[in-house]
């Protein structure tokens, strides 16, 4: 081992264990007073403001306030004027949120302005709520990639205002619905409380007439209580001032006219409004809180404050006449502590806040599938960026750190969390700002990822990147004879993997280190449709990589010229296709899938899939105007059209992949696609340009309709996580009128969906979020593209009809399903385990030629564990968090009804020695053995003595 890395072997043996960081903490017990009066109504007044982090105009315009044309606001103008008023009087209060743009702000201040800041913190005046780098999307984001840009936020707040600066409450005011595994991971970082604004009119309505908008949230059925409980309250504005109290210079409210000299003086008039909206608010306690500010506001908070001043003023006049009326500059977590103190017995919640519905026909379910394109980069970058490139970091140590990158790519991943990021309800130039951002964090990635590589591997050839392979483009093994593949596994146990290479030769010679199943098939149509011209291979080289944990294995590959043909395909309808554990059959007459089986355990189901689009609405039908657009999902019938009956076939077999080629019709296509050695079923899906010369938007999904007898019943992952039990038509705990059968009945889907009877379960795995359902019995539907032609009225003002230089007839998507087939008891044993493979899928490097062409020593394979984890365990978190510390994070991944052998506690030794990780049932005997219980996560700051 050369000094100048260090492998995660090395790392867990010179490290002194600093402090455990992520289990959850008692409620703060020191939170300011907050003056109310135990025999009055109190009224907490919350100052805030609501900015997102790209929506309307990119990041850098809301910051600086640019292109207010689009829309008037400028954030770096709100906190100047906050600040300012803060200073004038000590009672204001104001609240926080988004830590990107107060990191911004904050760099630019001078030394005595960031003292004054930190005294208004210490002080309480300006507190911080929630204080991730943004305000996450909760149904199309993946739980690790909140966990990092929470961490991103909260640990800035921590360095610069040590205690003060930490938030005690979650504030998701604006997000779509809200996520179980949010509140969970909320309640697991210490948060006292979680308020937001958003929530489906129905539940809205039986909450008010039950007093239950307050509530304890049990957010997860796997950790014990309380480690996931989460006091969450849904405030009763939204997260806007009441009406008619808005004094912002974007409202039209009248400010308070308090000189009885002049003309129009309102004061008693506004009292009396205030007073009847305060004591109409439902409640349990005698205090209740009032959102005061919405988006972009205060960037004059002279206007706020000095009638918030007035308004505090003349209301609490009264209580000399008798008034039992108090009211007060408040924060959430002064509101919290006021509830805590009055000892009540909250209604629970343990199910979710999804689907959010904002009237009858008004579903917010569009988004978990808009802008597929953008999910899918999102969800590569978070692999690339914040995993493999923190892993490599670490293992390589500091030679990875020379040259031209820095904080840009966590930052990057940080902002395409937010709620009008990953979810795709931005405008266009918006989202083509988040995908520049990513391209630009992974070009600095790259570098590093380069010197770890070179370090790690004694090799200074210089590393080439493809990130093009979905579409079969790569010009160096195109036009190279011979060439080596770097495989780097980011997941901590050995994976095998399929490789397939854009090549123009016929047959590979030697492959490195080890023979290994290797075949040559020919590039399909689809896929040469799709590139436009900027690739040229003919073939692809398929082969199987054996990567070992934390860390990479090389294969040398030399190309034929005049070698055996490649596979050849066959234009006729396949009768199967099967490898060691499934078996696919095909309908002769339609080409249609027809059955799937598992040949260990004996099983099969008939299973038919298909693709089908909905006539996504106009606004133009007698029930209601409202459209489809990037968050409402409204089809204008029940019924989908189907693309096509039957499907025209290709089949190309070799030992190494079976493959049928699909075409549904000129703007569909599919590959079912078989491994050797593999336990799931592919479906790689070409969906694009959709047509729209019939003036019609559309909305195309894919549905397999099975043998299974699901009652109605299905499952999704919460944003990656746990799984939750979902019904048609049907809420945990209200009542729901159905209005809009297809859309109120989707849902978001992560990584993965299921349906299941005793005997069979189905598991879909996505490799992007997306929304999905199951509408009929035995049936499993996922929305894939959508292109629509009209604005749903939600504020983007534009309709969600996404194209490029590339596709300037309409964006093509490409993606993948995996399916596996397996007995309900033991289903999560696989598809746990193939759902984190997509997630976080190996990287490939390339040089040209030998790898190390001018030196004997040739590293060619490198793990930075001693040994594998156990099945049960994951590596959630490796990443460098200063200069000799290092960050890392352990996670439990399997529920805790989920299986009877993945879901026991396990015990994991750090300590390196002979023996394997042991699996243990009791308590951490030592510092060096860490036990992980079901959906535990363990976070740990290690610091590292290289010698």
């Amino acid at each position: 081992m050369r000094t100048s890395s260090t492998s995660l072997l090395y790392l867990l043996y010179f490290i002194r264990l600093l402090k455990i960081d992520f289990p959850a903490v008692e409620p703060s017990t020191t939170l300011p007073l907050s003056n109310g009066h135990t025999n009055m109504l109190n009224v907490h007044l919350v100052p805030h403001t609501h900015d997102d982090v790209g929506w309307l105009k990119t990041v850098d315009q809301y910051y600086y306030g640019d292109r207010n044309d689009i829309q008037h606001a400028g954030v770096q103008y709100i906190l100047d004027s906050v600040v300012d008023q803060l200073l004038k009087n000590p009672d204001r209060r104001f609240i926080y949120v988004e830590t990107a743009f107060f990191y911004r702000w904050w760099k630019r201040q001078s030394p005595s302005m960031q003292q004054t800041v930190r005294q208004l913190v210490d002080e309480g005046r300006l507190e911080f709520v929630n204080g991730g780098w943004c305000m996450s999307d909760e149904a199309t984001t993946h739980y690790s990639a909140v966990i990092d840009q929470m961490t991103m936020g909260l640990r800035f707040l921590n360095e610069t205002f040590g205690a003060c600066g930490r938030p005690r409450v979650a504030w998701h005011i604006d997000p779509f619905g809200h996520a179980r595994e949010h509140a969970s991971m909320f309640a697991q970082m210490g948060y006292d409380g979680f308020f937001f604004g958003r929530l489906d009119y129905q539940d809205r309505t039986h909450r008010m007439v039950q007093l239950e908008q307050e509530l304890l949230w049990r957010a997860s059925d796997s950790l014990p209580p309380p480690t996931a409980d989460l006091f969450t309250g849904i405030l009763p504005n939204g997260y806007n001032p009441p009406e008619g109290f808005c004094w912002d210079q974007s409202c039209d409210d009248p400010p308070i006219r308090d000189d009885p000299d002049l003309e129009d003086y309102n004061v008693n008039d506004v009292v009396s409004r205030f007073l009847g909206i305060a004591k109409a608010q439902v409640r349990r306690t005698n205090h209740i809180i009032m959102t005061m500010g919405s988006d972009f506001q205060y960037e004059n908070a002279n206007l706020w404050y000095k009638n918030l001043d007035k308004l505090i003023l003349y209301v609490n006049a009264l209580q000399a006449n008798g008034s039992k009326v108090n009211v007060l500059y408040s924060t959430p977590s002064c509101y919290l502590q006021e509830l805590h103190r009055a000892n009540l017995t909250w209604a629970l919640k343990t199910d979710d806040f999804f689907p959010y519905a904002d009237s009858d026909h008004d579903f917010w379910t569009g988004y978990f599938t808009s802008r597929p394109a953008l999910k899918r980069y999102e969800r590569i970058s978070n692999s690339n960026l914040q995993v493999t490139c923190n892993q490599l970091e670490v293992l390589a140590g500091p030679a990875s750190r020379t040259g031209p990158f820095g904080e840009g790519e966590k930052k990057a991943m940080a902002v395409a969390q937010h709620h009008d990021a990953v979810s795709g309800t931005e405008k266009q130039h918006v989202a083509n700002d988040y995908a520049r951002r990513l391209a630009n964090g992974w070009q600095r990635c790259q570098v590093l990822v380069s010197n770890s590589l070179a370090a790690l591997s004694a090799s200074s050839a210089k590393r080439i990147y493809c990130d093009n392979l979905n579409i079969s483009v790569c010009p160096l093994t195109e036009s190279s004879r011979k060439f080596a593949v770097t495989v780097y596994n980011p997941l901590a146990r050995p994976v095998s993997w399929a490789v397939r290479l854009p090549v123009n030769g016929s047959n590979p010679d030697d492959p490195f280190p080890t023979m290994c199943l290797v075949q040559v098939v020919p590039v399909s149509a689809a896929t040469r449709g799709v590139r436009r011209n900027r690739g040229f291979a003919v073939n692809e080289l398929v082969f199987q990589v054996q990567a070992p944990p934390l860390g990479y294995s090389t294969y040398s590959v030399s190309l034929l010229q005049n070698g055996p043909p490649p596979a050849s395909m066959k234009p006729r309808h396949p009768a199967a296709i099967q490898n060691e554990y499934l078996r696919v059959t095909f309908d002769p007459d339609t080409g249609l899938l027809s059955s799937l089986a598992n040949l260990e355990t004996k099983q099969s189901i008939k299973l038919t899939q298909n693709f089908y689009w909905y006539n996504a609405s106009d606004g133009n039908n007698t029930e209601s105007n409202q459209p489809s657009g990037a968050y409402i999902f409204r089809p204008n019938s029940s019924t989908p059209f189907i693309i096509s009956q039957t499907a025209k076939t290709e089949t190309v077999q070799t030992s190494v992949v079976q493959e049928v080629r699909q075409w549904f019709s000129p703007w569909v296509s599919q590959v079912v696609r078989l491994y050797a050695g593999s336990r799931a079923l592919e479906l790689e899906w070409t969906v694009g340009p959709l047509p729209i010369d019939d003036s019609l938007g559309k909305e195309v999904i894919t549905r397999l309709d099975t043998s299974i007898q699901t009652a109605e019943v299905f499952y999704t992952d919460s944003n990656g996580r746990e799984v939750l039990r979902r019904k048609k038509d049907f809420r945990p705990t209200w009542t729901l009128k159905q209005s809009e059968p297809i859309a109120g009945n989707y849902y978001p889907i992560n990584s993965r969906a299921f349906i299941k009877d005793d005997a069979d379960q189905l598991t879909v795995v996505t490799d992007r979020s997306q929304g999905g359902g199951s509408i009929h019995n035995g049936s499993l539907e996922i929305m894939l593209h959508r292109r629509l032609l009209y604005d749903d009225v939600r504020g983007v003002a534009e309709p969600l009809n996404e194209t490029s230089h590339i596709f300037p007839d309409g964006l093509v998507v490409r993606g993948r399903l995996l399916l596996s087939l397996e007995r309900p008891p033991v289903a999560a044993d696989t598809h746990r385990l193939i759902a984190q493979e997509m997630v976080l899928q190996p990287l490939l490097t390339f040089t040209d030629g030998d790898l190390n062409p001018n030196t004997r020593l040739e590293v060619r394979g490198f793990s930075g564990l001693q040994a594998a984890l156990p099945p049960a365990v994951h590596l959630l978190t490796l990443t460098q968090w200063d200069q000799d510390l290092v960050l890392l994070r352990l996670e439990h991944q399997f529920q805790s009804w989920e299986s009877k052998v993945s879901s026991q506690p396990v015990t994991v030794s750090l300590q390196v020695r002979d023996e394997t990780p042991v699996l243990k049932t009791f308590q951490d005997i030592s510092p060096w053995e860490v036990t992980l219980r079901p959906m535990e996560i363990r976070t740990f700051l290690l610091r590292v003595v290289l010698r």
